[in-house]
């Protein structure tokens, strides 16, 4: 008789069933994201994207970004919300390309689980496709692995790589900056996903504070305070190009909004930022008093309200500021650019937050 105990995939924790629930459930989410030039459906082996769209641009530059959500992850997990994170992904994934200018056109995601959960991996898929429809491209495709024995059976990640393209001479980036341009702030809906090991560190592990908990100013549970997804400004920032003069962005990720607005600033200018022109929300405020963490530690490690920059021609401001706030986006001048005279660094805040 043939041997039926022997060693199978199964058996050792891969459910290649579960995995083909999970693509059949997100398929119907993937439609949403198509766009005109997607050729194909989900399930091969690579997503086909007809680059003749490309032909009426004269140089197209093609700009590509890869990123994950991080530790924010484990706050999905632990309140078992998982259509969230997603927005997440697109945001800190085609927020990064938009920044020189570039029209998001697809991306690609990876999951990662300890077990796979069908209805909480097409759950995931959502989230990611509802973003890409606020970024304005297509989700072509993707991979679930299933890591079972590296990964517990509820743990998880998710990264994804996305492509944009920017004609050449719109490419927009330090050479574009002069002295006098206004640092335009458009405020972040929260942490966004960056600074999660701190956080979780200093306000669950040190503080002691419970996802559930509703404290003073959040105005709704710490847990739906930390799971809040992060802004998606991708069609608002080509809105912005079309309306006004636009020098540069600079997404406000990890490393805070000093260091990242010094990356696109050139040799020789200095960008000075007016903590005074708006204040902080009652998050990071919690985040500083529970874990007596200094202001400098906290601006170099979250976003303070500011989630992307824009430099503008002084001239711009009025309309750039108009054009947003017709989008929605609650922005407002918070500096300037200066020669850099004696400064070491490409930015910095000064005076004190608004109260």
């Amino acid at each position: 008789m043939p041997d039926t105990t022997g060693a199978s995939y199964a058996a050792a924790g891969v459910d290649i069933e579960a995995g083909d629930r999970a693509v059949e459930l997100m398929k119907e989410w993937v439609k949403k994201t198509r766009r005109p030039e997607v050729l194909g459906g989900l399930g091969g082996f690579a997503g086909l994207f007809d680059a003749s769209a490309l032909k009426n641009y004269e140089r197209p530059l093609l700009a590509s970004a890869t990123d994950g959500v991080g530790t924010k992850v484990d706050i999905a997990r632990q309140l078992g919300v998982y259509d969230t994170i997603g927005h997440d992904l697109v945001a800190m994934v085609m927020d990064d390309i938009v920044v020189c200018g570039a029209e998001p056109l697809f991306m690609t995601d990876y999951i990662c689980v300890g077990k796979v959960h069908p209805e909480r991996v097409a759950a995931i898929v959502k989230g990611i496709a509802e973003g890409c429809v606020l970024a304005g491209c297509a989700l072509v495709g993707g991979e679930t692995a299933e890591h079972p024995g590296l990964l517990g059976a509820d743990d998880f990640d998710v990264a994804g790589a996305g492509t944009g393209v920017v004609e050449a001479d719109r490419l927009l980036g330090p050479d574009r900056i002069r002295t006098g341009d206004a640092v335009i702030a458009m405020a972040s809906s929260g942490l966004h996903s960056n600074g999660y090991s701190l956080v979780r560190h200093v306000l669950l592990n040190e503080g002691g504070l419970a996802l559930d908990a509703h404290l003073d100013g959040l105005g709704r549970t710490l847990g739906e305070e930390l799971l809040e997804p992060t802004k998606i400004y991708s069609l608002d920032c080509l809105a912005l190009m079309r309306t006004a003069e636009v020098h540069a962005f600079s997404h406000v990720t990890g490393g805070g909004l000093a260091a990242n607005l010094a990356r696109v600033i050139p040799d020789g200018l200095h960008a000075v930022v007016d903590r005074s022109t708006w204040t902080p929300g009652a998050i990071f405020d919690l985040v500083g008093r529970t874990g007596k963490v200094e202001r400098l530690e906290l601006e170099k490690t979250l976003n303070m309200g500011v989630g992307m920059i824009a430099i503008v021609p002084e001239e711009s401001t009025d309309v750039a500021l108009t054009a947003l706030a017709d989008r929605g986006v609650d922005a407002w001048v918070a500096g300037e650019i200066t020669d850099r005279g004696e400064h070491t660094t490409g930015a910095e805040l000064v005076g004190d937050y608004a109260a």
